[in-house]
């Protein structure tokens, strides 16, 4: 039976509670800037190109630095890249909400992205090493909790926007609140180097191709991988760029039309504790193809026939598709036969950045020239890519092994 007193039991669920933690933290930061994007850009008069050009500058900024993870792994470990990086990001944000011009305004979203695309890759890292160790999927739980920091962090900038605080205090409690809580995950994480219990990986779990003995090689592998980690990323960052402007623009209120964006995360949550179950029962695969399916009939639906409450309930139909999206990607690239660590992990991580570069100034072009509306079909032709993309991840009996120190659940 599972109980809390067996869950305890397990040694390394002090470090399991550290990553949780990080992911918290991630998510938390910057979501507490993100419904407060349109008053910045009112503030800085910015039509919708133009703002879609300044926030692309944090996919950028993810692009450029991202390809360091792994050296920045290796040299200082996954748990100090990531709970140091999430302190260093909290700057970032706060000088991002208080830029008097666009200028510095993109340029502070770029270091958020460098500082983001580094603490990303490392937390995912020492997440997988502390999965490892479980001998089960438990990945879409820490994602979870990035989930629960986005939300936590988009009912803050609600509150604070319902309560007119100031950018600089609000963003500035947020800094001060999320590095406490990376100082202390960083004290119960896993000790050693990320090689320490590293796993082989087994090429008969990357995909089915390799299973049946047909000729693909990493570098498809990988790309595939990308793709869908892309498509997730795409259904993501749309949420948080765009449904508080697209809900306003249908006349909702600024405190109510950050619900949108509230809705995708919060959804999104409730997938990834969901997530790990569907997908030890289930396969990796399956659970992939069936959030493809749920984002490219939720949000096409409400894109379709357009109301409050219809958009507010597909992004959360996106939201849920997309939440093991890209922690299925991130495993399966982090078992890739022949790679260092963290390597695969590194490419796949970078590359989705390409999907958080590209969309928003697509949108704003398309919002511009359109309709914003239209602007976000991206997100169903995302989802059916998905669905196409998914028979290279593993299916139901790759990859499962009994759970290591005779503890039964999590």
């Amino acid at each position: 039976m599972r109980t809390i007193k067996a869950m305890s039991r397990h040694p390394d669920r002090p470090a399991r509670l550290a990553v949780n933690a990080m992911f918290f933290t991630n998510g938390a930061i910057v979501a507490n800037l993100v419904p407060r994007y349109p008053e910045i850009k009112n503030a800085l008069e910015l039509d919708n190109t133009a703002y879609g050009f300044a926030v692309a500058a944090m996919p950028v900024g993810a692009i450029i630095a991202g390809l360091a993870a792994a050296w920045f792994i290796r040299r200082f470990s996954s748990a100090r890249v990531a709970t140091i990086g999430t302190m260093i990001a909290s700057v970032f944000v706060l000088a991002a909400g208080l830029s008097p011009s666009v200028a510095l305004f993109a340029a502070a979203l770029f270091l958020v992205g460098a500082s983001d695309s580094i603490i990303d890759v490392a937390q995912n890292a020492h997440g997988l090493r502390v999965q490892r160790r479980y001998g089960k999927s438990i990945i879409n739980s820490f994602h979870a909790f990035w989930s629960i920091g986005a939300v936590t962090g988009g009912l803050m900038a609600a509150a604070a926007i319902a309560l007119k605080l100031p950018l600089s205090i609000h963003l500035l409690l947020s800094a001060l609140i999320f590095t406490v809580v990376a100082f202390l995950a960083q004290r119960h994480a896993l000790p050693g180097s990320d090689d320490d219990d590293r796993a082989v990986a087994d090429p008969t779990e990357v995909a089915d191709g390799v299973r049946k003995g047909v000729k693909i090689g990493v570098i498809a592998v990988l790309a595939a991988l990308s793709l869908i980690s892309i498509s997730g990323a795409v259904v993501e960052d749309l949420g948080s760029s765009w449904a508080s402007l697209y809900l306003q623009e249908m006349g909702a209120l600024p405190e109510v039309a950050a619900f949108g964006f509230v809705s995708l995360v919060g959804a999104q949550f409730v997938g990834r504790i969901l997530g790990d179950s569907f997908t030890n029962r289930w396969g990796e695969r399956a659970v992939t193809r069936m959030g493809g399916l749920l984002i490219a009939g939720g949000m096409g639906l409400a894109l379709a026939w357009p109301s409050l409450l219809g958009t507010v309930l597909g992004f959360a139909a996106a939201g849920f598709g997309c939440a093991t999206l890209v922690p299925a990607a991130m495993h399966a690239a982090d078992r890739v036969p022949g790679l260092r660590a963290g390597t695969g992990l590194t490419i796949v991580s970078w590359l989705l950045r390409v999907g958080f570069l590209v969309s928003p100034p697509i949108v704003g072009a398309i919002a511009d020239n359109v309709s914003l509306r239209t602007g976000l079909l991206i997100v169903p032709v995302a989802g059916a890519l998905v669905v196409l993309l998914s028979g290279v991840l593993p299916g139901r009996s790759a990859g499962q092994q009994p759970e290591p120190h005779g503890v039964a659940g999590a």
